[in-house]
């Protein structure tokens, strides 16, 4: 059975940190892309970052230099380091498991809130 379980959202203030975590079973998690998008609310789910099999990385512009994202292909786990979070960082984070275009999985979000 196929499964990704995002953790590590929560409230945070403005300037502050968090750490998501995404978990995966049922698949070769090693061969897959990973990809962290965001939907906020009335907005359209968005890439965040990205980080391949071989684990080359990528940023949307508005978190580069802030966000870092990490895989330990041991622990089938990807990471998104959030630092000097923003109001404008609000949203439902989801996990996005891609190896080909019929191998493509969701995790059921953690919702990070940035407020003071």
């Amino acid at each position: 059975q196929v499964q990704l379980v995002e953790s590590g959202g929560g409230l945070v203030q403005p300037g502050g940190s968090l750490r998501l975590s995404c978990v995966a079973s049922g698949f070769r998690f090693s061969r897959y892309a990973i990809t962290w998008y965001r939907q906020a609310p009335g907005k359209q789910r968005e890439l965040v970052a990205s980080i391949r099999s071989g684990g080359s990385t990528e940023y949307s512009e508005f978190v580069e230099g802030r966000f870092t994202i990490s895989r330990d292909n041991a622990k089938n786990s990807v990471y998104l380091q959030m630092n000097s979070l923003k109001p404008e960082d609000t949203a439902v984070y989801y996990c996005n498991a891609k190896w080909t275009p019929r191998t493509d999985y969701w995790g059921q979000g953690t919702q990070v809130t940035v407020s003071s």
